[in-house]
């Protein structure tokens, strides 16, 4: 080749890739900027914290590490107040004002359905969100990657081994009026259907609610000897508070939106016994690994306070998206994020995580989850991982 015929090579390719970067929203030659949505003043501001402080942990380490393919990356937080109107306006500022290039990590079912069509008309990722519903990588789109076994799938295949182990006759189900109680409520109906049985009582409240005693009374009244709990933080404590005070007793199962070391913080003795599906352990400090203990130092260090589960997840989250970004190579770009997700294997982590494999038409990770219960204050993992990987 000439050096005329290179010198027209290379410039070619300079002006192909200056283009590949000048059309690909949050990525320039210095920076990869990501978003996320947390609930910091709603009813999951102990969750949207957390998470929040997760992520920013992993971005500094990635910066002090330079970056991902020698690009710092910015990530912008919004509050969404567990609202999915303020989602939607935080969605809208995070695309079309600070240019995202990937929403990561965003906090809620309904939040994350409300906003899929603003991320989507500008390309922008929609990644492993920290909610376990199916519409989070169901129908297929190529914006959409999720790493959580699904609540429906924690109720379904976790519900049938806890009720044969318990012996239990008249199963329940109290459940969130919306998209992540309707997951609950219908893996619960399927678990059940697996063992030739029907739930003998379904009772419902509306997300905010403060008030379980109606509900509780229902299930009572109904001789439940096991409740699966389609149910977050203070609906888990309400609800099985308001169960011990009126000596109703079944065993309790509910899912990862229940478990976190807040339910015995708050809710004291009275949740003994609560089980959940999970899959990530709460890091307990003195039943740590040396790596968790020196990790979690550092987070102590930067936010003042010992990290939880769902801090975790917002570590894990980003080191996921930038070990695939890192796999795309210098010329990022939304698609070439997805092709390497279609091939992507993430591996099992030392927090317990289960390994991950994706592929064009399966977008979720892993859907097992394991069962944990609280025992004397503190949740202890009492099986192993369930499902198919």
């Amino acid at each position: 080749m000439s050096l005329k015929r290179k010198i027209l090579f290379f410039a070619c390719a300079l002006a192909t890739s200056t283009l590949v970067l000048a059309q690909t929203q949050g990525v320039s030659k210095d920076t990869i900027t990501i978003g996320t949505i947390q609930d910091l003043s709603g009813p999951l501001a102990g969750f949207g914290k957390q998470v929040r402080d997760g992520m920013q942990l992993r971005v500094d380490e990635l910066n002090e590490q330079g970056g991902i393919d020698g690009r710092k990356v910015v990530l912008k937080v919004e509050d969404s107040g567990y609202d999915p109107k303020r989602a939607v306006l935080a969605a809208q500022k995070l695309v079309n004002q600070d240019k995202i290039f990937a929403m990561l990590g965003h906090i809620g079912t309904a939040g994350n359905v409300a906003t899929f069509p603003i991320l989507f008309k500008k390309n922008v990722i929609n990644f492993f969100p920290v909610t376990a519903a199916r519409q989070m990588y169901e129908p297929v789109h190529r914006m959409k990657w999720s790493f959580a076994s699904t609540y429906y799938d924690q109720a379904r295949l976790a519900g049938p081994i806890l009720i044969k182990e318990k012996n239990a006759e008249n199963v329940c189900v109290i459940y969130q009026d919306d998209d992540f109680g309707q997951e609950v409520l219908q893996g619960a109906e399927d678990a059940v259907k697996s063992l030739g049985m029907t739930l003998v009582e379904k009772t419902s409240f509306k997300r905010g609610a403060t008030d379980f005693s109606s509900q509780v009374a229902k299930m009572k009244a109904a001789n439940c000897d096991f409740v699966f709990l389609g149910t977050l933080i203070r609906e888990t404590i309400g609800t099985i508070g308001e169960a011990r005070k009126t000596g109703f007793d079944p065993v309790f199962l509910g899912t990862a939106g229940a478990y976190t070391e807040l339910i015995h913080k708050l809710g004291g003795p009275a949740m003994d016994g609560l089980y959940a599906a999970m899959t990530v352990e709460h890091p307990y400090l003195d039943a740590a690994s040396d790596q968790i203990r020196f990790w979690a130092n550092k987070y102590k260090t930067k936010f003042g306070e010992d990290p939880a589960v769902f801090s975790v997840y917002g570590y894990m989250i980003v080191g996921y998206f930038a070990q695939v970004a890192e796999s795309v190579g210098p010329n990022l770009t939304a698609d070439g994020f997805a092709d390497a997700m279609e091939k992507a294997t993430l591996p099992a982590n030392m927090f317990g995580a289960d390994e991950m494999t994706f592929s064009p038409t399966k977008h979720l990770g892993s859907n097992r989850s394991r069962l944990s219960q609280i025992q004397d204050g503190r949740w202890v993992v009492v099986s192993d991982y369930i499902g198919d990987h």
